[in-house]
């Protein structure tokens, strides 16, 4: 550790722990979605309410660790962390109700998290 100031609030990482913290990291999948092509078509609201039932039952089979729903104004419409292989995340977003519909599309990111990653728990 260094004995020089700090920003307030962001621990002195040595390099040790970093090259120990790398060792024990593992690989995830990040899927970025976007607004598609069929994104404003009458009816998509129910497309994204079954959108989001599959989430929870993906979150609930532990297949998708995190979701976040982008509220912005961007073409980004949600992000996602799997807990799985690139291919297999490939398949489960391929058969995502809004993504058949073309109302949204995805990008996947193979990742890497480091241990004891995770949010907060929620009140």
């Amino acid at each position: 550790m260094n004995d020089g100031p700090t920003e307030v609030g962001v621990a002195e990482i040595s390099d040790s722990y970093m090259r120990e913290m790398l060792t024990r990291s593992r690989g995830y999948v990040a899927v970025i979605l976007k607004k598609g092509p069929g994104y404003l078509q009458p009816g998509v609201e129910k497309l994204i309410w079954e959108h989001g039932r599959r989430n929870f039952s993906l979150r609930a089979d532990k297949l998708l660790s995190i979701v976040c729903p982008v509220a912005d104004d961007s073409d980004v419409r949600g992000v996602g962390i799997f807990d799985a292989d690139a291919d297999e995340v490939k398949r489960i977003m391929d058969g995502d109700p809004a993504v058949r519909a073309g109302v949204l599309t995805y990008e996947v990111h193979p990742c890497r998290s480091f241990p004891g990653d995770a949010l907060g728990a929620g009140s």
